[in-house]
Parts: C-alpha cells; structure tokens; sequence
C-alpha cells in the first residue's frame, strides 16, 4: 500500500489513457446513492483530454441506468462477465457452468439459503428476505421478482450472488460450485462468476478493444472483486474506505467517496 507516492514517482508512469471505475462504494455514494460533484466533474475532466472513462462493477447491464448519464466509454459488468460497449455492443460474455447453477438450485431446497441469478437482460430471486431487502435498498436498485425453480433457466446465468457468511464460502464453493470463483464485497453474500473470469479480464478486453496497453491503465475500487483489477492496471486507487486486505493491493489509498476520493486522487497522479 503506497499512500505517499511522490509526484515524481507518478510522472514516470506510462501517460494514462484509461481509468477503469468500480461503482458501488467507490464512485457511487452507500450513504447517498449518487456520484459526488467532485467525481462527477472529475470524469468529465479526464474525457475531455481523450482519457477513456469506464465503468467495471459486479452489477448487472440492467442495473446501470442510475449512472448512463456520466457517458462511460464501456462497461464492464458482472465482474467481468459480460464487457458492453458505450452503444450496447456485447464485446465478451462468459456464463456459469449450468452444472454449478442446477447444483445452487438444488442446495437451496434443503438449505436456507437465498441466491440472485443475474442474467444479460434480468435478475431473478428464489425469494425475498429482509436482507435481500436490504442490500437492495443499500444499491438503490429495486429487488427482482422471484422465480419458480422449476422455471429457472441454467445455461445464461452471468453471475450469481450467493447469501453465504465468509466463514461457509469455501466449503460452499467446492461442494456446490466447483467450476465457479467467488469474490465479496460485503460479508451478506459473495458474488460468483465463471471460473477465471474477473474485473482484471474485462481490463484486458477493453485494452483490446481501444487499442491501449495495460500500463497505460487505472483503476479505483473498494472490494474484493476489484483487487485482480488493483493489482492488474499500471496505476490503481483504493478508496479509504475499502478493507485493509483491498488497500494494501493498490498503489495508493485516497479519501472515501462522500469526502471526494476520486478528485483527489486524480490530482494526485497530474490527471486533473
């Protein structure tokens, strides 16, 4: 974790050309639900000197219009499971093993367990719970309809959540899902994507798509699904309020989203 990198220091980086943006916790508010000011002028600051600006978070496409007014250059969502450009053009997609979601569905009949399959033009539930309720009210998204098993397609599942304590993740995961990766952003649920896919992977796509190298690259983020992207770009931020395990894989911590982090890390590294 490097919180006092010298301006110096940052000059010597590859000139950026992309800066990659978790949303929830870090350029989107939990307390307020929105984009602060500073960020929001920050974006558009760094797009008028040709900088691309993308979004990279565990949401799902539908799940994206609170922020479609800061005119993103491309998205990468479910973690990297599907990475869509600023014109809604599909530039991967990766679902989960179908073998690993008939396992999920089956688990949750003998166990209280509650899960969200996401897929590319919806989310569903197999119930609602005050918790669910919760996590929805915290993202400011409206909780999905809940849908029969028995009606459950297995085969376009992008991404699940999987309402799980961390201490059950493991065991969990190679019981039920051992074809699937777990990451977590909050102890209420771990998001599970296909195996091998990541944030860092829809960096990679969208350095493909524009042409740039990964040194020409930054990133922001506050969770456990944003440290393969931290630890991946040539220059990465974490919020201050992001765990320590997730400060520790980046280059620099800033202030938190409410006290205008993202500005003031841009600052830092000559951005703005």
């Amino acid at each position: 974790m490097l919180t006092n990198i010298l301006s110096a220091e940052a000059e010597t980086h590859s000139p950026i050309k992309a800066v990659f943006f978790d949303l929830d916790g870090t350029l989107v508010s939990f307390q307020t639900h929105a984009v602060p000011l500073s960020a929001e002028r920050a974006l558009a600051r760094l797009q008028e000197q040709g900088i691309k600006v993308l979004a990279a978070t565990g949401r799902s496409i539908d799940a994206l219009a609170p922020v479609r007014y800061l005119n993103f250059d491309g998205f990468i969502t479910y973690n990297g499971g599907c990475c869509v450009t600023a014109d809604g053009h599909v530039l991967r997609r990766h679902t989960l093993d179908s073998g690993d979601v008939q396992r999920l569905l089956d688990y949750a009949v003998h166990q209280p367990l509650n899960y969200v399959l996401m897929y590319e033009n919806s989310v569903a539930v197999n119930r609602t719970t005050p918790e669910m309720e919760a996590m929805y009210t915290r993202l400011n998204l409206p909780v999905p309809p809940v849908v029969e098993r028995a009606k459950t397609e297995l085969t376009q599942v992008l991404q699940a959540n999987v309402f799980l304590g961390p201490e059950a993740e493991h065991a969990f995961m190679e019981q039920v899902m051992p074809n699937s990766v777990a990451t977590r952003w909050t102890p209420l649920f771990a998001d599970v994507n296909p195996q091998g896919i990541s944030k860092k992977v829809g960096v990679d796509v969208f350095c493909e798509h524009f042409g740039l190298d990964v040194s020409e690259t930054m990133s922001f983020g506050d969770g456990g699904n944003d440290v393969t992207m931290l630890q991946y770009t040539g220059l990465s931020v974490a919020m201050g309020n992001a765990a320590p395990h997730v400060q520790d894989s980046a280059d620099y911590v800033t202030a938190e989203t409410d006290h205008d982090g993202i500005a003031q890390a841009l600052t830092h590294f000559g951005l703005l």
